[in-house]
């Protein structure tokens, strides 16, 4: 097909010595091509469960991804299939395999396969103008932020995960706060810029750090609040921590809570933060990347109350409702927060209708923006319905309900406190003492090698644990059995590791 391409001669600019026109592709071959790039994918997705949860990438094949190198000719339509095919399908990382336990990564949504293959035809950017996808983007945000029990004049934009979300957040609140102090520019905000402090739970995942940095925030002004022994932000301790930054003559600016703490799942409380960050004029910002969403399910309701006061909702529709990545979003109730801080004009980006809404460019720093996470959205939720979302919630919930009791019940491991999200920590009851975190730390090492489950290892009150987290659709309480019997085989295989003097251990 190449070659018969490349034959066709010069067009009609290559004879006044311009670049020839790209080669075209015709109609029947690109659809040849979608419908077995589609078998394909249909077949991948069925026979995934069947293989390694992962495999390792040999020397020469990340060698090859690497050196990179473009061929002076371009070569065969098809290439592209068999290359995914060959080169990169064989090794998975495990996040769509039923007995991935180890983060917060999800298989694709059914519907959002789909709609990532139409919004790539259309190809629209969600950025500038006005389009259908623009207006979908601004629907599913509704949609989303109703979920999350936000107020109706709620809005918002989608983004390409939680940490660009939290980076939107922490640039918006600090746009309002030097705002309302009238320092907004000039040499005001440089006195005060170099005053703000932030604070967040010792939980807090690690982009919001990474944002601090962004906005121009020093670590030295980023305040950890302490935890209680269920890992969640004490309100008295940041009571305390945002007195004394005030009576050291400090701008406290910004709260950040975490609703599903990446660790144990812990939300904090959200009430009492809202009353402090009101009281002494902070933005209340929720993490709530994977979290985001439990307000709309009766058992995790209660932890929710006062979500509809916060400032800034972050949520990861990629994570908890399994829209192909990326798909992140940052909610507000009031939108025209985010046009304050992100909104710029430019005399080749004007509006062309005078009543037409603000173009979403204006709430986010990307002018280019994809539209495959609006459709991907708006497919999979509408897949799912309201009921939809609940129940793939609970799902996960009953599964990790089920991983809990398996863990308790197993004499040679012990549970630890954790939730309410779906995730699992644990440790392994070790009589002979050793050295514990080196342990889980070559456990998880062992299952893993080993591609029949994955887990991780997190530090939970200062020691490794291993953890595992509910959020694969296809999972089922025969991958948490198989779980089990993975870990507890790598533990006799530690045991009986050659240089431990420990005798194997048997059931």
């Amino acid at each position: 097909m190449a070659q018969r391409l490349h034959d066709q001669g010069p067009s009609r600019l290559g004879r006044f010595g311009l670049s020839p026109e790209p080669p075209a592709v015709h109609a029947k071959v690109l659809r040849d091509e979608l419908v077995a790039a589609a078998e394909w994918a249909a077949r991948y997705l069925s026979e995934l469960p069947l293989g390694p949860v992962a495999r390792p990438l040999p020397p020469q094949v990340r060698s090859r991804l690497r050196t990179g190198g473009l061929p002076q000719r371009g070569g065969e339509f098809g290439e592209v299939l068999d290359f995914v095919r060959d080169e990169i399908a064989p090794y998975p990382t495990g996040n769509g395999h039923p007995a991935f336990f180890a983060w917060v990564n999800s298989p694709p949504a059914p519907a959002g396969i789909v709609a990532d293959l139409l919004a790539c035809a259309v190809n629209a950017t969600c950025g500038m103008g006005e389009n259908a996808l623009m207006d979908l983007e601004r629907g599913t945000v509704r949609m989303l932020a109703d979920l999350a029990g936000l107020p109706e004049s709620a809005g918002g934009v989608l983004t390409s995960g939680g940490s660009m979300a939290n980076l939107l957040a922490l640039a918006t609140a600090r746009t309002w706060f030097l705002t309302r102090r009238g320092s907004a520019d000039g040499p005001t905000f440089d006195r005060d810029h170099a005053r703000l402090t932030l604070y967040c739970s010792d939980q807090a995942h690690m982009s919001v750090a990474k944002a601090a940095t962004c906005i121009g925030l020093p670590a030295h002004r980023l305040r950890p609040v302490a935890t209680d022994p269920y890992d969640r932000l004490d309100p008295v301790a940041l009571r305390a921590a945002v007195a004394a930054d005030l009576d050291a003559g400090l701008l406290p600016f910004c709260t950040v809570t975490t609703l599903g703490t990446t660790a144990t799942g812990a939300v904090d409380p959200l009430e009492p933060v809202t009353e402090l960050c009101r009281s002494v004029g902070m933005w209340h910002h929720a993490d709530g990347a994977w979290g985001g969403l439990g307000a709309a399910v009766p058992a995790l309701a209660p932890r929710y109350t006062g979500v509809g006061g916060v400032d800034s909702l972050t949520v990861d529709p990629h994570k908890t409702l399994s829209v192909p990545v990326g798909c992140g979003a940052l909610l507000v109730p009031d939108p025209e927060h985010l046009h304050t801080a992100f909104a710029h004009q430019a005399s080749y980006l004007t509006a062309g209708e005078p009543d037409a809404l603000p173009w979403l460019s204006h709430a986010t720093i990307e002018l280019t923006r994809p539209g495959t996470r609006a459709l991907g959205l708006w497919a999979t939720l509408r897949h799912l319905g309201r009921e939809g979302v609940t129940g793939l919630i609970e799902h996960y919930l009953a599964l990790a309900g089920v991983l809990r009791e398996r863990i308790t019940a197993e004499p040679r491991l012990h549970l630890l406190a954790g939730g309410p999200w779906p995730v699992a920590c644990f440790r392994i009851t070790d009589p002979d003492g050793g050295d514990p975190d080196g342990l889980h730390t070559r456990v998880a090492r062992r299952v893993q090698d080993g591609g029949r489950a994955y887990l991780a290892t997190v530090a939970v009150h200062g020691r490794t644990v291993l953890r595992a987290a509910l959020c694969n659709y296809r999972t089922t309480v025969d991958d948490l059995d198989l779980l089990i019997r993975e870990v507890l085989h790598a533990a006799d295989a530690e045991h009986s590791a050659p240089g431990t003097g420990r005798p194997p251990r048997h059931r």
